[in-house]
């Protein structure tokens, strides 16, 4: 894959380039053009063999299906061949004009269509994963309002900004660099760099990051690293990087692919030529050597692999779960350790009221204390908020007005309520520094969010919020843990009591948490290194890094970014967390029927070469195998198209 990062310097350009579609469209690609343009004229051809037209009538169409759709692999495997190296597109355009010498045009412009499709599909995958890097670089801002020393300010190109220089952040902007806050006041939204479900309160001496949204306050901030080595650039450099090395199957095939076409060319050279040298007939001996060729091609084995698999596909597909590839649906069969993503993945993503506790002579009491609460919280944006006023809502309490809203950024809001001033918010802010009242500190101690309400200054009550814990995530994590007979890791940016009250529901003992992107790298890096092959499920932006990085990544589609989608090899589209395992489980069964495919066709193969080598093989026997072999491969693999496959992979059934 051509390189695509774009250096933050040039972001603005390149945003600008990419702004106006951000998706390469398909037929942009000249392989898709070619590979289109093949598939229509073998359709027209098609019936006018199989009907018995004359050839001058069908015979000029096929001619075309095999310049369409031969030519550029074909030119591409005389490239490869001037630097020493046989490809075997070049293999299978010979083969094809092989089977045309001797009669065959049907089958060879079959396999020419079947290669330039392969090759279409591999171009845009590789078009796709472009653009998703470059989509990348829309999350940090074009430009930043840089302060000078005199006071004044400038927009500047965000990719200008120097260590040392201050900017300033508005409310509601994103911010422009990484750096630490001179002044000021707000709260940060950085779900996209640390996964952290709610915006996280800054002042003075905080670290924020370049592409993070900031809130109703503004802030100065000091940048402290280039905008280069930016949190978001090194996020953009490792999926390139690991989009680029994931792949250590694929260096595999092409040994193969090499020791195959050496060893296809040397055989047919010689069941060619030693005959001739023996004054064998000239058309016989051809023949024989186009026969060798034919039934000896891996279009059986390519067929072995590729319906199980691919039936595979379609059931996950069918029942929410995208998985891009063939290739994909086999790893996913390979992996046996499992990496789990907090927010939004073992989680809803969505803050929700868990607790709501009066304090002890304080008057309200539950319904009276949260009613008050989302009255004074009902102006405000805030996702603790909208959490507050949820449950009141839930519980069919009625919101009174409220007067003199006024909203202070990481302090919380004030309001009149029925004559009384509410506040809401952070109990650091609200209460006396020297005070840590016990229902906040046992609240933040199970790792929830702790909210204190006071009425007319005296603390009269706390809620305490959380990301609501998915109903499937215990029994997601105890059938990943049997599958691949080891505990899952649960790699979070969120902070550590949080993650550990989680990690205690689902069952989780390996937690590591405030993890930034890159140390969610680091982490799959570590398990991969001691031989395992990592599956990765996650949702956001923080997550992209880690799910291409793995062995296999899985994105959560309802919540997840466009980044995590575009980058992890399979999305869960309905966010049902339960699919995760039964995927699995399928991919293992398609791998068992590949195996089976696999040794149908390699018998079929080896008795029809062991045939033509040692007897006579009439050639329309010899199709007639070689055409047979992948028929019954291929509705073995079919097999996987029926619901039963799915349900019978279901965690809870029986396999």
């Amino acid at each position: 894959m051509s390189s695509t990062l774009t250096r933050p310097a040039e972001a603005g350009a390149a945003r600008e380039a990419v702004a106006p579609r951000r998706r390469t469209r398909i037929f942009a690609l000249p392989e898709a053009r070619w590979a289109a343009a093949a598939l229509v004229l073998f359709l027209v051809a098609l019936p006018l063999y199989l009907t018995g037209a004359p050839a001058w009538a069908w015979g000029p169409v096929f001619a075309a299906v095999y310049v369409t759709g031969g030519w550029e692999p074909g030119w591409a495997g005389l490239r490869a061949l001037w630097d020493k190296t046989l490809d075997v597109d070049l293999l299978m355009v010979v083969a094809a004009l092989g089977a045309a010498a001797i009669g065959q045009v049907l089958d060879g412009a079959l396999l020419i269509v079947i290669f330039a499709t392969s090759g279409a599909l591999e171009a845009i995958a590789t078009a796709r994963t472009a653009d998703s890097v470059r989509g990348l670089l829309d999350l940090a801002p074009a430009t930043a309002t840089r302060l000078t020393d005199a006071g004044g300010e400038s927009r500047v190109p965000t990719g200008r900004l120097r260590v040392g220089d201050t900017i300033l952040v508005r409310p509601g902007e994103r911010i422009g660099a990484d750096g630490r806050v001179l002044d000021g006041a707000s709260e940060v939204d950085q779900a996209t760099i640390t996964g952290e479900p709610l915006p996280v309160a800054k002042g003075a001496g905080d670290e924020v990051f370049a592409g993070t949204l900031n809130g109703t306050g503004a802030l100065r901030v000091k940048v402290e690293r280039d905008p280069a080595d930016s949190v978001i650039a090194r996020i953009v450099a490792m999926v390139e990087e690991a989009s680029e090395t994931k792949a250590p199957t694929q260096l595999f095939i092409e040994k193969v692919e090499q020791r195959y076409s050496l060893g296809m060319v040397a055989a047919t050279v010689a069941l060619f030529a030693l005959p001739l040298l023996f004054g064998a007939d000239l058309r016989t001996t051809l023949l024989r050597a186009m026969t060798f060729m034919i039934v000896a091609s891996p279009c059986a084995v390519v067929l072995a692999t590729m319906p199980p698999l691919l039936s595979a596909i379609a059931n996950a597909g069918r029942h929410g779960v995208l998985v891009k590839s063939a290739v994909v649906m086999e790893r996913l069969g390979q992996v046996d350790a499992v990496a789990l993503d907090k927010t939004g993945t073992l989680t809803e993503g969505t803050p929700r009221v868990t607790d709501v506790r009066p304090l002890p002579g304080s008057g309200p009491d539950e319904r009276e204390l949260l009613r008050l609460a989302a009255a004074a919280e009902h102006p405000s944006e805030h996702p603790l908020a909208r959490a507050i006023v949820d449950a009141a809502r839930v519980r069919g309490l009625d919101l009174p007005p409220a007067d003199d809203f006024a909203s202070t950024p990481g302090a919380g809001v004030s309001a009149r309520v029925e004559g009384r001033t509410v506040a809401v918010g952070s109990p650091a802010r609200l209460l006396d520094d020297r005070t840590v009242h016990p229902a906040v500190a046992e609240l933040e101690q199970e790792g929830r969010t702790a909210v204190l309400v006071t009425l007319d200054g005296t603390p009269a009550g706390v809620l305490g919020i959380a990301d609501r814990l998915r109903e499937e995530g215990a029994a997601t994590v105890a059938a990943l843990t049997a599958l691949t007979g080891t505990g899952a890791v649960l790699v979070t940016g969120d902070n550590s009591r949080a993650a550990a009250r989680l990690a205690a529901e689902v069952g989780i003992t390996d937690v590591r948490a405030g993890l930034l992107p890159q140390d969610k790298v680091a982490v799959v890096q570590e398990m991969e290194r001691s031989g395992r092959k990592v599956l990765v499920v996650g949702d956001g932006v923080n997550d992209a890094p880690a799910l291409a990085a793995a062995h296999t990544g899985i994105a959560m589609g309802r919540a997840g970014s466009d980044l995590a989608l575009e980058t992890a090899d399979a999305v869960v589209v309905r966010d049902e967390l339960a699919a995760i395992p039964t995927v699995v489980r399928l991919s293992r069964r398609a791998r068992r029927l590949v195996v089976q495919n696999l040794c149908v066709a390699a018998l079929f193969i080896t008795a029809l070469v062991l045939w033509d080598l040692v007897g006579t093989l009439p050639l329309p026997l010899g199709v007639a195998g070689h055409e047979g072999s992948t028929v019954i491969v291929g509705l073995n693999g079919l097999r996987l198209l029926a619901d039963g496959a799915w349900q019978r992979s279901r965690p809870d059934r029986d396999r």
